[in-house]
């Protein structure tokens, strides 16, 4: 009963060890297939046997127990996925279809005719018999080869089935714990004394400041939209000519253009007027932002293209 017991437990420590601790793999990875190939690190050196302690007594045998199977163990996560396969072999090349035979070159030119034989004395004449069928002309010459066939297309070929994983080796035994060896600490070095700081060399001097930019012509900077038939600025350009305000007091060579507009379908006299009030309402909400009246010219600016109905376009360009 007690050998069945042991050899029941050698049998557990086995399966434990297989399930718990996987073979280690080498993966190689490619794009397709995946080849594993298991290999296990060198041997440990074995310490030496300690000496055998005395042999104790034997104990009295104990009652025969009942051998109980316990519940199996909870399933182990699942390993990870392995490495991607190599790639299969490269397909079959594509056929070379030999092109259509090339024309047939032209006939040369006829030679030139004979002269005429005087015409003979009209001889009785009668229907031969046909004569034999000529012998067929030679081959005309060989055509140019046609074009190479464009490249068939190229097949993968299907991954490889993975191999079976090989059985685990049976588990060997333990061997006996080698005696400690002494540790002996070295003595940390001294730390070296840290370099001079070099000295700082002399801060260069400032460059000169470079010119101010050029705006050649009205360009587009901001948009003021206005409902059909109103000439008052909404509130979603409230914060617009502080912006301005702002841009043109960091740049005093800019000025800028109002380039109104009124709606579509009303008459030239109408919309004039309602384009006027547009612009009038944009200059004053600039001027009460900060930007000098000297700087704001009004009028028709740039492309008229551009132009789009319901708006006051303001432009910017640098002064002449």
């Amino acid at each position: 009963m007690k050998r069945t017991i042991g050899f029941a437990a050698v049998a557990l420590i086995a399966a434990g060890c297989s399930s718990g601790h996987p073979p280690a793999q080498n993966y190689t990875e490619n794009s397709t297939a995946t080849t594993q190939t298991g290999f296990m690190g060198p041997t440990g050196y074995t310490g030496p046997a300690g000496p055998a302690g005395p042999q104790g007594p034997a104990g009295p045998m104990g009652a025969a127990g009942n051998v109980v199977m316990g519940p199996p163990g909870a399933t182990g996560p699942a390993g990870p996925a392995g490495a991607q396969g190599a790639v299969g072999p490269t397909g079959v090349p594509g056929t070379v279809v030999v092109g259509t035979r090339g024309e047939t070159g032209a006939a040369g030119p006829a030679g030139a005719q004979g002269p005429a034989g005087p015409m003979g004395a009209q001889g009785s004449s009668y229907a031969g018999p046909a004569g034999p069928t000529g012998p067929a002309g030679p081959a005309g010459a060989q055509g140019f080869a046609g074009q190479a066939g464009s490249q068939g297309a190229t097949l993968v070929g299907p991954s490889g089935p993975v191999g079976y994983s090989g059985a685990a080796g049976a588990q060997g035994g333990s061997g006996q714990t080698g005696s400690q060896g002494v540790n002996t600490a070295g003595y940390a070095g001294q730390v070296g004394s840290p370099g001079a700081a070099g000295i700082q060399g002399p801060t260069g001097s400032t460059g000169a400041q470079g010119p101010v930019g050029i705006v050649a012509n009205w360009t587009a900077y901001r948009e003021y939209n206005f409902n059909p038939g109103r000439a008052e600025i909404q509130p979603s350009n409230a914060n617009t000519a502080s912006e301005i305000a702002a841009y043109m007091e960091q740049n005093p060579s800019l000025q800028i253009a109002l380039n109104g507009s009124g709606d579509a379908g009303a008459t030239d006299a109408s919309s004039q007027n309602l384009s006027d009030r547009r612009v009038s309402a944009v200059r004053a909400a600039l001027v009460n932002a900060g930007v000098p009246a000297s700087r704001i010219q009004s009028g028709s600016f740039g492309d008229t293209q551009l132009s789009r109905d319901g708006q006051v376009a303001v432009l910017l360009r640098s002064e002449e």
